[in-house]
């Protein structure tokens, strides 16, 4: 099989390590816009030519795309004008709404698979890319029974031989609402929460001393990069302002009970909290 990654960054450059890791591709190429990443790649070996989105796709069995979500839906348009019966396309992309309607009653439609790998680091470019990334992981396909069976099995036997735990979702809609309780709003609150210690740190020079595990932690995702995340949050708009709404109102209310020393209260909504271990071990 040849294999076109469009977009080897984090995500792109990783799928190129788990296809060659586990034999999954003879040849993988890359597209990338980025002259200095591309150099990288080639560097580190994740793909094992640059070449122009035109000559890639006219040689490959799979076409990847795993750049910013703002512009697979137009890729994945040109792909399918050109697509052929016997290639697949699929993206990795963590925003399915527009996607999905977009490429809706386009007539390969079923040549395209969507699907979201949810890993991520708050990592970017080809150096970010990591063996075993996907390990363990879920990825979620989206529509798949618009897809072709024969395409549809490709990337199912992609993911299941890398290790993923695959999961299926009929809806673009539900999927954008889920991506933003599961991960959207928790960049949001790191990158405010830099930006709230950023700020104090002008009057405060050695906060950072200070900092210990859990402003690590919390805040870690503050260093993901924003060519990713202002496109996610701002197609993702709507589920977004809605999940932020109801953290505000949190915040509101724990901020009262600090306010009027509500030990009570406190712990009642700290133990209620505590109750996420089910679900997050």
């Amino acid at each position: 099989m040849k294999t076109l990654v469009v977009g080897v960054g984090l995500i792109g450059g990783s799928f190129a390590l788990a296809l060659r890791k586990y034999g999954l591709s003879d040849s993988i190429t890359g597209v990338e816009s980025s002259p200095e990443n591309a150099a990288e790649a080639l560097r580190l070996g994740l793909v094992d030519r640059i070449v122009t989105l035109e000559e890639g796709a006219a040689e490959a069995d799979l076409i990847v795309l795993a750049v910013p979500v703002d512009g697979i839906p137009l890729l994945a348009v040109k792909l399918l004008n050109k697509v052929r019966p016997t290639q697949t396309v699929m993206d990795m992309g963590s925003i399915k709404s527009e996607l999905c309607e977009v490429i809706s009653q386009h007539p390969n439609r079923d040549r395209f698979v969507a699907t979201h790998p949810m890993w991520g680091t708050e990592y970017s470019g080809p150096s970010a890319a990591r063996n075993d990334a996907f390990t363990g992981r879920t990825v979620v396909i989206l529509e798949r029974d618009r897809s072709a069976p024969d395409a549809l099995v490709l990337v199912e036997r992609i993911y299941d031989t890398i290790g993923m735990h695959k999961i299926y979702m009929d809806s673009g809609e539900d999927h954008d609402l889920h991506a933003a309780y599961v991960s959207h709003i928790s960049h949001v609150t790191s990158f405010a929460l830099a930006l709230t210690v950023l700020e104090k740190e002008r009057e405060e020079q050695h906060i950072f001393d200070l900092a210990g595990g859990g402003f690590e932690s919390t805040v870690r995702l503050a260093k993901s990069s924003y060519k990713t995340w202002v496109p996610i949050l701002l197609k993702n708009k709507y589920n977004v302002l809605d999940v932020l709404r109801e953290h505000i109102h949190q915040l509101q209310i724990m901020r009262k009970m600090i306010e009027t020393d509500d030990a009570e209260g406190l712990e009642k909504a700290m133990r209620r909290a505590n109750s996420i271990q089910r679900i997050i071990k």
